[in-house]
């Protein structure tokens, strides 16, 4: 990742000792959080490399729950995080996970639902400075680094969905500063990430929803 100004560097206000493996942690969780729209019943973490090495002095574990929680990097309830689990009826199971990633500090996050019936897969790394990145949504290899206004878009892949998307997005001034997408087959089920530079707003992800070929939007602003 390129930091881009000296903000990305010294990372941002948090509670805990480590921007890497308390703040990013965090940040993890919380996209987790905000992608699943409400808080999981079961959470299961695998921990890989510094992060399954140092993660109970570090705090890694205590800020991944805390993100889950919906919790920002500077929250003063994050060092209770897993008391504040319980009590939210948050079961969460962490252990270090087999095999290497690329990035030392990486984490891989199962959700379920209380009530059982939704669930999300995802794996993101921190990068330091408190930065991340997501790297692996339910399946579909992808990119996003939470920093701007983010679409999340579950489609198919089919002719003119990407352009009709972007299309929209133009069309209100909407620039888009990155972009990544994977689909498991040929108009098969697909995925796109857009990080955007400007403000995008309820109305917009509805309008995209309602698009042929689209399955599913989410919004992320952390």
């Amino acid at each position: 990742m390129r930091f881009k100004d000296v903000f990305s560097i010294i990372g941002p206000a948090m509670v805990g000792p480590s921007s890497s493996h308390t703040a990013g942690a965090a940040r993890i969780g919380r996209v987790a959080r905000l992608m699943f729209g409400e808080c999981p019943g079961f959470a299961q973490i695998q921990l890989y490399g510094s992060f399954a090495a140092t993660y109970r002095g570090h705090g890694t574990d205590t800020a991944l729950v805390g993100g889950l929680l919906n919790m920002a990097t500077d929250d003063p309830r994050l060092p209770e995080a897993f008391a504040h689990a319980e009590a939210a009826g948050m079961t969460v199971t962490i252990e270090p996970g087999k095999g290497l990633y690329p990035h030392p500090n990486t984490a891989e996050l199962s959700l379920v639902s209380p009530s059982g019936n939704r669930t999300l897969q995802l794996t993101g790394t921190s990068i330091g400075g408190g930065n991340i990145e997501i790297v692996r949504i339910n399946g579909f290899t992808l990119k996003l680094t939470a920093a701007y206004p983010t679409l999340i878009i579950r489609h198919y892949d089919e002719p003119g969905v990407i352009a009709v998307v972007t299309g929209l997005l133009m069309g209100s001034g909407i620039n888009i500063a990155h972009m990544t997408v994977d689909r498991r087959s040929r108009r098969g089920e697909a995925m796109m990430v857009m990080e955007c530079d400007g403000m995008i707003d309820k109305d917009m992800a509805e309008r995209i929803s309602w698009l042929p070929g689209v399955q599913e939007v989410n919004l992320l602003k952390l």
